[in-house]
């Protein structure tokens, strides 16, 4: 087996750096044959990523945050959405909220992700897609999506994606604050300003090639996992081997059910879908463009610019997951 390690030292604050000599030691043990790779920006994690799919190693393992781990994934795919190798993905995470790890039940232990990469045991994890802008283009306020506009980028998350309150929230939680109270709190605190200072906004959408606008928006959740963002929970019936998405619409909230909200999405419980909280399942969604709130947040970090369309990616990745992890998971709803 040839193993590419993709490695961020910056995550966690930069505590992981103490953690790569144990993964080393441990590979080395257990003759494994690898190379790595240290990041300097999370492109790079990317860069590394699409270059270690093209020349065919085994196995990319991701050793870093959600960000990172973002990243990686996106290095596994074309534009048109279908893999480019038959590469594997491992991960070890070492960041500060593992959503994607806690959504699909990797292990959070270096060890028990290193024995899991020895084990080979593998899942299907349908990816998402998302085309968006890099630079934010008034003319297309209220508008779709250009699929010739010089900035169109392509990415692809394994989470959950954001437009609304999401960017600023995600913003103010990594600008330092949770290395002082914790993940869970820092997130809340950054969630809580976000909504008092936040002014609801319609949005235009395309939901399944029907159109809409969606008033007084908060925030517009697409995604694939429970684990959406340190604490945040969205209770799904997508099965793993489900290729939709689903969509979470939080609009017109008051001083009063802004609360019931919060403790909905904290507590991951099944709710009924009302004027404030939907919930649906979608094949495709555009979310035009916005002149008053016009960012785009997936998997922890503003990456981009409205109009978006997101969409299923064509082609599930195979994760390295432990075997006593495989029995959780749904399949065709079972």
């Amino acid at each position: 087996m040839r193993c590419l390690l993709i490695l961020n030292p910056g995550s966690q604050g930069g505590k992981s750096k103490a953690k790569f000599e144990r993964i080393f030691a441990f590979l080395h043990n257990n003759k494994v044959k690898f190379d790595y790779k240290l990041t300097k920006t999370l492109d790079d994690a990317y860069t590394f990523s699409l270059e270690g799919n093209k020349k065919g190693y085994d196995l990319i393992l991701a050793v870093g945050g959600d960000g990172t781990i973002n990243r990686v994934i996106s290095g596994f795919y074309d534009l048109q959405g279908k893999r480019i190798s038959n590469s594997k993905l491992a991960v070890i995470h070492t960041g500060t909220s593992p959503d994607f790890c806690k959504s699909y039940n990797l292990p959070l232990e270096i060890d028990q992700a290193l024995n899991a990469v020895l084990e080979g045991k593998t899942i299907q994890i349908p990816m998402a897609k998302i085309t968006y802008l890099s630079e934010y283009d008034q003319t297309l306020d209220g508008q779709p999506l250009s699929l010739s506009h010089k900035k169109l980028q392509t990415s692809y998350f394994a989470c959950c994606a954001n437009i609304g309150i999401g960017a600023a929230v995600a913003r103010g939680a990594n600008s330092g604050i949770r290395d002082y109270i914790g993940d869970f709190a820092g997130t809340l605190v950054s969630l809580i300003k976000g909504l008092v200072s936040y002014h609801p906004v319609n949005f235009s959408v395309c939901i399944d090639g029907k159109q809409e606008v969606l008033e007084k928006v908060y925030n517009i959740f697409v995604g694939k996992t429970t684990y959406i963002a340190s604490g945040l929970k969205v209770k799904n019936e997508l099965a793993l081997n489900d290729p939709r998405l689903y969509g979470l619409i939080i609009k017109k909230l008051g001083l009063v059910n802004w609360v019931k909200v919060l403790q909905k999405l904290y507590s991951g419980n099944e709710f009924a879908n009302n004027s404030t909280m939907s919930l649906l399942y979608v094949q495709q969604m555009e979310i035009f463009g916005s002149s008053t709130n016009n960012e785009i947040e997936f998997d922890g970090d503003p990456r981009g610019f409205l109009p978006c369309k997101i969409e299923p990616a064509l082609d599930a990745l195979e994760v390295i997951c432990p075997q006593k992890g495989l029995h959780r998971f749904k399949i065709d709803g079972k």
